[in-house]
């Protein structure tokens, strides 16, 4: 299955021309802004990281999460590393994923031999199912499942001897949403990202919380060493800097509250979202998709839903304004 997803700024640039700089990237859910970063020794970047690091960035995760302390938790370079790990977990069987959602869940099963279920809502997961994915909120259209409703779930598969996935990677600006105070229990594994709200994505860093057993299982998958030093450092920082945590918040839904601003100003019509992205639907998507590339605007459409189109964050008002520009001809451009 191809996938295609946010953030191939390059490929457009090679198609539509411009530079980097004459690009306003809003195809990914990644906050626009870098958390403030740490001064770090450079040994940090010199030798191999060490238990006492990797302990401390786990424990100042446990707490931004507000994980119970006889949950599990493993780091990982990144969520999709841990997509990649989960059907490996237990024996093949079906797997409901419900969607529509991010493919690489689909993928990573198929890939492993496994029956993937597609499933429109909860209630119309199989009980044929030992494994389910929930995203929450979801991606691409923030649907939300109640919190009474996943651990349920999650009870009735731990039953059948198997799990329930729920990936929140879009969670830490709606903290309400997250059942990570659930986790230490069979059958769930809660997965974290650190780099979309804190713009970190680069770093490549993940966590997954879940039973002891089963945090043991995945830290020994991955191997010895597997989230460097310098990301290990940077995340205990940033979730422990609780003063700029709360001044980096507002800075986020005042952009998303821009973004959904110029949606109204421009006649484009918002249906779902999260504070790191908006859903749009439009009788025109790909034409408006290409209009907008024209302009140098990137954002994310979908070959599954073809009125369909995600927006991610302006980084300021300047950006905000200068896609509002640039949104208005093509606008005009797709109307002709």
């Amino acid at each position: 299955m191809q996938i295609e997803h946010g953030g191939a700024l390059d490929r457009a640039m090679d198609r539509f021309g411009g530079r980097r700089e004459d690009w306003i990237d809003l195809s990914t859910g990644i906050n626009p802004e870098v958390f403030p970063l740490p001064s770090m020794h450079p040994d940090l970047w010199n030798r191999l990281p060490d238990e006492n690091l990797l302990a401390a960035a786990l424990a100042a995760a446990r707490v931004y999460y507000r994980t119970s302390a006889d949950a599990g938790i493993a780091a990982a370079p990144g969520t999709q590393a841990l997509i990649q790990i989960m059907p490996e977990l237990t024996d093949r069987g079906e797997v409901a994923i419900v969607g529509p959602t991010y493919q690489e869940h689909q993928s990573s099963f198929e890939r492993a031999g496994w029956t993937v279920t597609p499933c429109a809502d909860v209630s119309a997961i199989p009980h044929s199912a030992r494994v389910a994915v929930i995203v929450n909120p979801n991606n691409p259209d923030g649907r939300i499942v109640a919190k009474d409703t996943l651990l349920a779930l999650a009870g009735t598969l731990q039953a059948r001897g198997g799990f329930l996935i729920v990936d929140e990677a879009f969670a830490d600006p709606h903290p309400e949403t997250s059942i990570a105070a659930q986790c230490g229990r069979d059958g769930l594994i809660v997965l974290k990202s650190f780099g979309k709200f804190f713009g970190l994505a680069g770093l490549r860093l993940g966590f997954a919380l879940t039973s002891p057993l089963l945090a043991a299982k995945l830290t020994q998958r991955m191997g010895p060493w597997a989230v460097s030093g310098p990301a290990l450092a940077i995340a205990r920082h940033a979730f422990t800097d609780t003063s700029a945590l709360g001044a980096f918040s507002t800075r986020l839904t005042r952009r998303r509250t821009r973004l959904s601003a110029v949606f109204s100003g421009v006649g484009l019509k918002e249906i779902a979202g999260t504070d790191l992205f908006a859903l749009v639907e439009h009788g025109r998507a790909h034409a408006l998709f290409e209009a907008l590339c024209a302009q140098h605007v990137l954002v994310r459409k979908f070959a599954y839903a073809p009125q369909w189109l995600r927006f991610g964050l302006p980084l300021d008002e300047n950006d905000a304004e200068t896609f509002r520009q640039r949104a208005v001809i093509a606008m005009d451009a797709v109307r002709s």
